[in-house]
């Protein structure tokens, strides 16, 4: 790589962009309105990202449609669910309460995004509210919003995400239990093992609160 082709800072990258339309500057707001809570009320999918001085993490989320609660203009919650307690998001959040919010809705090729800031809570009142089929949460995450917008839909448009007929057929891409065997790395490993276990998992944990269960 030519080192003189890299953008090293924000001048540079302006002469290589357009300055955005008014509209995408004027599109952001401070707050949860009706139409942005109607979005996050109907999608069951989000990523999260944080970051620390470790580095930065992405981790997706989903539960069913309104999972995340609007609680009030100014703030979000969820409830933990059940992970592999890695606690990557957990852990930057303690050292760096920013956060973005990518929120998706099936069929919508247009996306919702929030910024803000989180903290983890067991405030009862908070948990009580992210309660799923009678399952209160051992921990949440309270977002306070400072941005929220809908972001344009070329990105999904592009990649036909909801289009049926462009989805791989299953042999084509290579098992994620057969390259999470590799990274693991155990030569003992098996890779019908770990789809079995993999499946396990999703078929009787996943509704779990996250936590300690001893």
């Amino acid at each position: 790589m030519q080192a003189d082709r890299t953008i090293r800072d924000s001048v540079h990258l302006r002469e290589v962009y357009n300055h955005p339309a008014q509209a995408a500057l004027d599109k952001v707001i401070d707050r949860i309105d009706e139409g942005a809570a109607a979005f996050i009320a109907a999608s069951p999918f989000f990523v999260l990202s944080t970051a620390s001085d470790r580095g930065a993490d992405a981790s997706p989320r989903g539960g069913p449609p309104g999972f995340v609660r609007t609680l009030g203009p100014q703030h979000l919650a969820w409830g933990d669910l059940v992970g592999n307690n890695r606690l990557d998001s957990f852990g930057n959040l303690l050292e760096q309460p920013n956060v973005g919010m990518v929120f998706l809705v099936p069929g919508i090729i247009e996306t919702l995004r929030v910024n803000g800031t989180a903290q983890l809570v067991r405030d009862a009142e908070v948990l009580d509210a992210c309660a799923l089929d009678g399952r209160t949460p051992k921990a949440a995450v309270l977002v306070t919003v400072e941005e929220c917008y809908i972001h344009c839909g070329a990105a999904l448009r592009r990649a036909a995400l909801w289009d049926t007929s462009t989805w791989p057929e299953r042999s084509a891409v290579r098992s994620p239990a057969a390259i999470l065997t590799e990274h693991i790395g155990d030569p003992n490993a098996d890779a019908s093992e770990v789809q079995a276990g993999l499946d396990h998992y999703y078929d009787n944990h996943v509704w779990v609160p996250g936590g300690r269960h001893d």
